[in-house]
């Protein structure tokens, strides 16, 4: 009896230990098995990313080709800066800039002869088929020669100057001098901008109708009697000429983005509805209306709407 109850123990805990020793085995299986899903989980997912990093990295390198502006001689120096700033980052792409005038902008966006049109005015009525796309602000400074005692001038006054009724200097607080009007030639966008706000459309008596904004401040600048309007950006860095303040308000990037300085104007890029840009068109025009680029604007003397 002693020896079948011996045999039935050792049995048994031979059994234990089979059972013990399987169980443990099963474990190491599934600890074995969640570990490699892990690993190929976390190898594929690395994988991803950095596929991923890789085409962010080449995306920019993968758009090639040119593209051509034209337009707007006020928007010079915003144009030069942010196509400088854009072939770094495009190295493939290589970009134009025509200074012929809004007028001649607006009419190459809607010939097709340039992808995009430059206008420093809004568009008008008759001009269809477009889209124009804000990309800063720039205040238009009314100048005049640094020996005019004049500083600051009425918008009431400054209209009565430009439309001929206010003939000398004395009848604005300046000297005994008769009044030389220095403008832009019909088509330019800073005429448009300036006559439309002044409200002096198609009524100004100019003794000079220049083709750019450089000529006009140089023309001020050499003539004491002369009285002008130039490009916020292109006046403030020439010592050449003195800008007036206008109803008591100085023109610089802070009135202008306030409002509260009167003569003010957008740079528009204009693009023609029914023409679909290039990559490397719509690129650019994407680069120049991000918020990335406020610093160049600013650098340009313009303000980022």
């Amino acid at each position: 009896m002693k020896k079948l109850i011996a045999l039935l123990m050792a049995m048994a805990m031979a059994f234990s230990l089979v059972a013990c020793g399987s169980s443990s085995q099963s474990s190491t299986d599934t600890e074995d098995t969640t570990t490699t899903e892990a690993s190929t989980t976390e190898e594929e997912t690395t994988d991803d990313a950095e596929e991923t990093d890789t085409t962010e990295e080449t995306s920019t390198a993968d758009i090639s080709g040119s593209v051509s502006t034209n337009g707007s001689t006020s928007m010079e120096k915003v144009m030069s800066i942010l196509i400088e700033a854009f072939e770094e980052q495009y190295p493939n792409v290589t970009v134009t800039y025509d200074a012929t005038g809004s007028g001649s902008g607006i009419t190459a966006a809607t010939e097709g002869s340039a992808d995009i049109g430059l206008a420093s005015r809004d568009l008008k009525e008759d001009e269809t088929g477009l889209t124009a796309y804000v990309v800063a602000l720039d205040g238009i400074a009314v100048i005049v020669n640094p020996s005019n005692g004049v500083e600051d001038l009425s918008l009431e006054q400054i209209a009565g100057l430009f439309n001929g009724t206010i003939t000398n200097w004395s009848e604005v607080g300046g000297e005994d001098m008769e009044v030389a009007v220095i403008g832009r030639e019909a088509g330019s966008g800073t005429r448009d901008g300036f006559e439309s706000v002044v409200g002096v459309e198609d009524a100004c008596v100019y003794d000079q109708e220049l083709t750019s904004t450089g000529a006009v401040i140089t023309a001020v600048a050499q003539n004491q009697y002369a009285i002008g309007y130039a490009s916020l950006s292109e006046a403030a860095e020439d010592e050449s000429v003195k800008m007036v303040t206008v109803d008591g308000v100085a023109a610089s990037e802070e009135t202008v983005k306030d409002g509260t300085y009167s003569i003010q104007r957008d740079f528009n890029m204009v693009v023609n509805d029914s023409a679909a840009l290039s990559d490397a068109a719509q690129a650019f025009l994407d680069f120049c209306l991000s918020e990335d680029v406020a610093d160049y604007i600013s650098q340009a003397g313009a303000i980022q709407p």
